[in-house]
């Protein structure tokens, strides 16, 4: 396995595919390779969630089986709190979660926060003066505060939907540019009304990158994060403060934003409508999210 890999922007194509093998299924021909499992992490978003955007009975069972193993269960995702409560009793997540792709490490009962990146403030307002050059008419919105406050720039709430951050476009307010950017970030969030996620992500990858990292999760923006920060690295400070291995790690995801985490682990497994890269960075594939594939996959680890 490779060592943890900060990189998401421009970087991820020729080398992603390495030692993994993307043809490979859930029951994996070279043996059980759930024996030594402690964690278990998984996306939300395209892995663990059914399309409809819920926790089927038979993922909710698996999960329920392998943290009665003794198996710690954590979803790592891109949302902030506000987007995990959604589903949390449906997930049964009741301890730690990784927010903000990576960015913090929150525990949903307590609270507590066990670590947090946050972009610098000059970093955020030279990013949005040089990719503002490029691409007039961007909006911005900036999560603080263990991604409980949200704020965004005036027009942004005119574009989202409540599916976007799992919140609702009237309560995110309205503020000058200026106010978004004078705060660090956990995460700073880009879109445009026109303009695709992916063609601001190309043109975000032509800056100086010193200081923030960027991905896209499928959604309807580009997230950015500080220097160095994926899901690999939160689930890094993770696993060292709960002292468990990478080797004991199973990681699930299906985007841009879980290759890292996907190559970081001992075991990362794509679904099957996974992009590209998550699928050519992960051990193995599993079947889609419509099909349980999560479920599938914790089935035969806990049988064997």
């Amino acid at each position: 396995m490779n060592s943890a890999d900060p990189r998401s922007l421009g970087s991820l194509s020729e080398d992603a595919a390495g030692d993994r093998d993307e043809t490979t299924h859930a029951h994996d021909p070279r043996g059980n390779r759930g024996a030594g499992i402690r964690l278990i992490t998984t996306d939300l978003d395209g892995t663990l969630l059914h399309p409809s955007g819920h926790v089927t009975a038979r993922t909710r069972a698996a999960l329920d089986a392998a943290r009665a193993a003794g198996i710690v269960v954590v979803p790592v995702t891109a949302r902030q709190p506000i987007g995990l409560r959604a589903i949390a009793a449906e997930a049964g997540f009741e301890g730690w979660a990784l927010c903000g792709n990576g960015a913090y490490g929150i525990h949903l009962g307590t609270h507590e926060l066990l670590f947090a990146s946050e972009i610098a403030v000059p970093v955020q307002q030279r990013i949005a003066r040089e990719l503002g050059e490029r691409i007039p008419d961007l909006l911005f919105a900036s999560v603080r505060e263990g991604g409980e406050v949200f704020v965004a720039q005036e027009g942004y709430a005119a574009v989202a939907t409540l599916s976007d951050h799992k919140r609702d476009p009237r309560t995110m307010g309205a503020v000058p540019l200026a106010d978004v950017l004078a705060a660090p970030s956990l995460k700073l969030v880009i879109r445009h009304a026109t303009i695709s996620p992916a063609e601001i992500f190309a043109v975000l990858g032509t800056l100086d990158q010193t200081g923030f990292a960027a991905t896209l999760s499928g959604a309807p923006f580009v997230e950015v994060m500080a220097e160095g920060v994926t899901k690999a690295t939160g689930l890094a400070q993770l696993c060292a403060a709960l002292g468990i291995d990478r080797s004991e790690v199973l990681a699930f995801g299906d985007a841009l934003n879980d290759v890292e985490m996907l190559r970081w682990s001992g075991r990362g497994v794509a679904m099957a409508n996974a992009e590209p890269e998550a699928r050519a960075a992960a051990d193995e594939l599993t079947l889609s999210n419509a099909e349980d594939g999560v479920a599938v996959v914790l089935g035969g680890v806990l049988a064997g």
